[in-house]
């Protein structure tokens, strides 16, 4: 019965942007940085904040925190790159997700993950996976493969192949 119950948890990463806890699935989560120089790369969106060198590999850095329309992310000590593998369209592209701080991993079962709260038919709500709850604590969870749009990682890629 253990078994059977342990292959029906999930587990994610937690991390905060702008004092909200976020999650992703530790599946889709390569390594965890702590915050480095990272190079601009012109003419590309406000939210693609350029690309940091990783063991040889230029690799994209998306600021979250302004793909979500809030204010650009400050380094801090808690700052960190949260490198990722994203799915779209059966294309893989690897990037670095812009965090204010990681928090955990954190396991949750199928039955504590509510749909996604329909906001309205304006607001774009199908990269939130679901939310879940750490004691009183709202996590919204994140399907990090619909986050961005084909063009968005169209752009990701031609910068990742410039450089």
């Amino acid at each position: 019965m253990t078994e059977k119950h342990s292959a029906t948890l999930n587990q994610y990463l937690t991390f905060t942007l702008d004092k909200e806890l976020y999650a992703m699935d530790i599946a889709k989560v390569r390594e965890v940085l702590e915050y480095t120089d990272i190079t601009r790369v012109p003419r590309t969106p406000d939210f693609l904040r350029g690309v940091i060198n990783v063991r040889g590999r230029a690799v994209p850095v998306v600021d979250m925190r302004l793909k979500f329309g809030m204010t650009k992310t400050e380094q801090t000590v808690n700052t960190c790159i949260i490198i990722v593998e994203v799915d779209v369209d059966g294309e893989s592209t690897i990037l670095g997700a812009l965090a204010d701080s990681v928090q955990e991993v954190f396991n949750l079962e199928p039955e504590q993950i509510e749909p996604a709260p329909r906001l309205g038919t304006r607001i774009k709500t199908e990269f939130i996976e679901g939310m879940g709850k750490n004691g009183e604590q709202f996590i919204i969870i994140l399907n990090i493969d619909k986050i961005f749009s084909a063009d968005e990682l169209a752009i990701v890629k031609d910068v990742e192949e410039s450089i």
